[in-house]
């Protein structure tokens, strides 16, 4: 595996007892190289001599991270509770993180760098390990030593929140969608009725005696109470939610030093206040300790592109959210984060300056801009891809797109092509079929795409990053945090 040494990262320069670390690139990938020391027996990789010194040259696997992890303990992620400002970056090509790391060195924001749902590893073929390792390795590289996080997303199953915490992860997002039948939000109130009467009594009269006939003072701008009919239809369509994650934390959560956000947002109609207040007093009423939770709002987070809704509204609506959060003592997390620049100000300012904002897409989004301005041919068949498997990629990804917006291939010169990038349509086209592309294969069981797409992205890694640290920073601006935030 001996590759030829082009470059030593400074930042990654580290001593640990009687090795010295560090992170060098090659012609073809990075690599860790530890020179001498009693370490070195822990890593996988080639022992190479040389009259001045005798150093192993280790390739950037998993099982090389978590050795690196037991050794220089800023490599592992850690919870963010307690951290105004926190912020999910998911890297689903896991090159995205050093770019990151440079954006945020100097900011108080908390980067939850490793974030990744099921969906998504199926999606890449990656694992828990793959996403963390790759995290970790961006860390070390960078010399980062802040603190970062690493949030298994969207988990539904006992056995998915296992594995994500046995896999090293500090944060867990339970997707609790599942058990949450939306289609209760359209039935009758006769229907309603007949359900609620099948509940158990001694859980409903409890209920009952807690919630209704009384105001609640959120805040002194915000007073909640509960009509009989709304009541009786929230408790059916959250209360098995609500037992899930009770069940979640007291069994794998509880008495860890885990992040635990609890997502009632993928649902058909919009969280609301009532609806959000019953989900987290009950949470909170049995002893389940949540450090975000994230309701869905009013108005429409799609895909990588700004807030489609009125603005007014969502701020009236976010209010209130803000207000029940404040109140219980965790932070409001907003999903499907990218790019809502209209919003970000409102958010940053109802909620106080605290709240947990998760990106993903648009890191891809970035990559695919790259690709565009240095390998025009390869994106224009990206592209094209990307449209004739557009319905395959819907099967998992909701948006609302139209086709007929985005410029024809033919009619684009090669310098134009990162304009598809700046066009709601187009984005949305190329953010949701991300997987179909990475996975695609050649007759002959080649990577159609994804070998390339490596390649040109670690020649361009500079340009890379310089394109990530633009547009997450154009986020921080918008939210007020370059001005406010900054350490």
């Amino acid at each position: 595996m001996r590759s030829d040494i082009q470059y030593i990262y400074p930042r990654s320069k580290q001593k640990n007892s009687d090795s010295d670390y560090c992170m060098a690139k090659t012609e073809n990938c990075d690599v860790v190289l530890i020179v001498s020391g009693s370490d070195m027996d822990a890593f996988d990789g080639e022992a190479i001599v040389t009259p001045e010194k005798t150093y192993k040259q280790c390739p950037l696997s998993v099982e090389n991270s978590k050795a690196l992890r037991k050794i220089f303990n800023f490599t592992s992620p850690v919870r963010h509770k307690g951290r105004d400002v926190t912020i999910g970056l998911g890297d689903r090509l896991g090159l995205a993180s050093g770019g990151h790391i440079r954006l945020l060195r100097e900011s108080d924001v908390f980067p939850v760098l490793a974030q990744q749902s099921i969906r998504e590893l199926n999606l890449t073929g990656r694992t828990y390990e793959d996403v963390l390792s790759a995290a970790v390795w961006a860390v070390f590289r960078e010399g980062y030593t802040k603190g970062f996080g690493a949030d298994g997303d969207h988990l539904k199953t006992h056995d998915e929140v296992r594995n994500a915490l046995e896999c090293g992860f500090s944060m867990i997002t339970l997707d609790c969608s599942e058990h949450i039948p939306s289609e209760l939000d359209c039935a009758s109130q006769a229907e309603i009725n007949t359900r609620y009467a099948e509940l158990p009594a001694d859980v409903t009269g409890a209920l009952e005696k807690l919630y209704l006939n009384k105001t609640i003072a959120v805040s002194g701008d915000v007073m909640l109470s509960f009509c009989y009919d709304d009541f009786k239809r929230i408790v059916l369509v959250y209360l098995p939610a609500i037992e899930h994650a009770i069940n979640i934390f007291d069994e794998l959560i509880n008495n860890k030093d885990i992040d635990f956000e609890v997502s009632i947002d993928e649902t058909l109609s919009t969280t609301s206040p009532q609806a959000h207040y019953f989900v987290a007093s009950e949470l909170v009423r049995h002893g389940v300790e949540i450090t975000s939770l994230a309701p869905r709002f009013v108005g429409e987070f799609q895909k990588g592109i700004d807030y489609r809704g009125d603005i007014s509204l969502f701020e009236r609506d976010f209010l209130v959210h803000a207000e029940i959060a404040k109140m219980f003592g965790y932070k409001l997390s907003i999903h499907s984060g990218s790019d809502k620049f209209s919003v970000f100000p409102i958010i940053h300012r109802l909620t106080d300056g605290k709240y947990h904002l998760k990106t993903a897409g648009t890191n891809w989004l970035e990559a695919v801009r790259v690709i565009a301005k240095c390998s025009p041919e390869l994106y224009r068949e990206i592209h094209a891809f990307a449209l004739s498997n557009l319905q395959e990629a819907k099967k998992c990804y909701h948006i609302t797109e139209n086709t007929d917006y985005i410029a024809d291939l033919s009619d684009v010169s090669d310098n134009m092509l990162p304009d598809y990038l700046n066009q709601d349509d187009a984005r949305q086209v190329l953010h949701i079929t991300y997987g179909l592309i990475l996975q695609a294969k050649n007759p002959d069981g080649s990577t159609l795409f994804k070998d390339r797409i490596f390649d040109v992205l670690y020649e361009h890694e500079e340009e890379y990053f310089t394109a990530l640290e633009e547009h997450i920073g154009k986020h921080l601006a918008a939210l007020g945090i370059d001005e406010t935030v900054k350490g």
